[in-house]
């Protein structure tokens, strides 16, 4: 899957260009796998429709795979329809799980394993200390790129990190924020969309989306208008409110975690404690180490044990 940015090209080595779990057959085994594991290390499952065993074996494979960030993928190929590649890689019988490291076979497993035995197998296949290490020290430097609003130094780190470690979740969410830094919110939902399942309810990645739900609210609010009603009445919390959320929709939570917070602190019981609650979606979508969101829970707090 392709993921965009800017005007609309797909991104080199942006958040995904290969799937981490595909289909193959005999025609595309050696681009799909064998050139594939010299980038990263490549899991092959040999099965069959006739055997329910494979079903479960490559769901179980999948969701480990996805798990793992990008520092591996799984590539499936159908025994009844590629006979002559089952044959010419020994496959007696399926399940049949290959692990494919720099070209070559570097381990194996005959039969339905348990879930334990895949989560050895692949990390044994992926415990390259070095290649974590300078991901993890990548993703930092691209967080603080990108929290300091050097934008094109941000998108170049994470679209890096994304060809050594496609499917890296931290690596999605910061290229998705940087989409909507650059106020390319469509774009930024359109790599949400194209996620699998598994990979949404990553924290990261969940945060992203919330962040996109709540900006969404407030684009289409006349920002004058408010500001003017406010400036007659203080205690015009819808005014105070729409102010909020257009202020998070152009990227200042800070603004917009104040005024929840004055709106909370005139009055909690508005809107069905509506300030409150959509305060602590703000705080939610930050994440924990944000300091607004640090700053924000603080007070919210104090004002609640008042």
């Amino acid at each position: 899957m392709d993921f965009l940015f800017g005007d609309g090209a797909a991104a080199q080595g942006g958040a995904g260009g290969q799937d981490l779990v595909k289909a193959s057959n005999t025609q595309n085994f050696m681009r799909d796998v064998i050139d594939a594991s010299m980038q990263a290390p490549v899991v092959v499952q040999f099965w069959s429709p006739r055997s329910p065993q494979c079903k479960t074996v490559t769901e179980m494979l999948s969701r480990q795979v996805r798990g793992l960030g990008g520092r591996v993928r799984l590539v499936t190929v159908n025994v009844d329809e590629n006979p002559q590649l089952a044959q010419q890689m020994q496959v007696r019988s399926v399940p049949a799980i290959f692990a494919i490291k720099d070209g070559r076979p570097v381990d194996m497993i005959q039969g339905a394993p348990a879930e334990t035995e895949v989560k050895s197998f692949l990390g044994a296949l992926t415990n390259d200390a070095r290649l974590n290490a300078q991901v993890d020290a990548m993703l930092e430097t691209a967080r603080q790129a990108l929290a300091d609003g050097q934008l094109p130094q941000a998108i170049q780190l994470y679209q890096q990190i994304l060809q050594a470690a496609p499917g890296n979740p931290g690596a999605i969410a910061g290229f998705m924020r940087c989409n909507m830094a650059a106020g390319r919110f469509d774009q930024a939902k359109t790599i949400l969309a194209q996620l699998p399942d598994d990979l949404k309810k990553n924290p990261e990645i969940a945060a992203v989306a919330a962040t996109l739900e709540l900006a969404a609210e407030g684009t289409d609010v006349d920002v004058p208008l408010a500001i003017a009603n406010l400036a007659a009445n203080p205690d015009d919390h819808e005014a105070r409110f729409n102010i909020a959320m257009a202020a998070y929709a152009q990227g200042d939570a800070e603004t917009a975690v104040k005024e929840l917070l004055e709106i909370v602190a005139r009055d909690r019981a508005w809107n069905d404690d509506g300030a409150r609650k959509r305060l602590l979606k703000i705080l939610e979508a930050l994440g924990p180490a944000d300091p607004v969101a640090k700053s924000g829970r603080r007070r919210l707090q104090m004002m609640l044990m008042v």
